[in-house]
């Protein structure tokens, strides 16, 4: 898609490239792989987040995938004394 873009508007692309170049004193060769990156992100479809778009199955897929990545780290679990309120909380609790 960018390829047949940039093959249809060459001429207006290498006109952008010179004038940036002329405005930023960069050489044309800088210039090139910024302007296509951008002309990228504006004519490909963005994908929307992840947590825009998934369902709770996915969410609860993704949940169980992050913590199996942490148990080879061997840490070690807390006990229920430590999650309690009243150690968390203390007296403000």
């Amino acid at each position: 898609m960018l390829h047949n873009l940039q093959q249809s508007h060459q001429q207006e692309i290498q006109t952008i490239t010179q004038v940036l170049a002329k405005i930023t004193s960069r050489t044309p060769d800088q210039i090139k792989p910024l302007l296509d990156a951008m002309l990228k992100q504006l004519i490909e479809p963005q994908q929307r987040p992840f947590y825009e778009t998934a369902t709770p199955t996915e969410w609860s897929i993704a949940f169980q995938e992050w913590v199996d990545s942490h148990r080879a780290l061997n840490l070690p679990t807390l006990s229920d004394e430590a999650i309690s309120r009243e150690s968390i909380y203390g007296d403000r609790g």
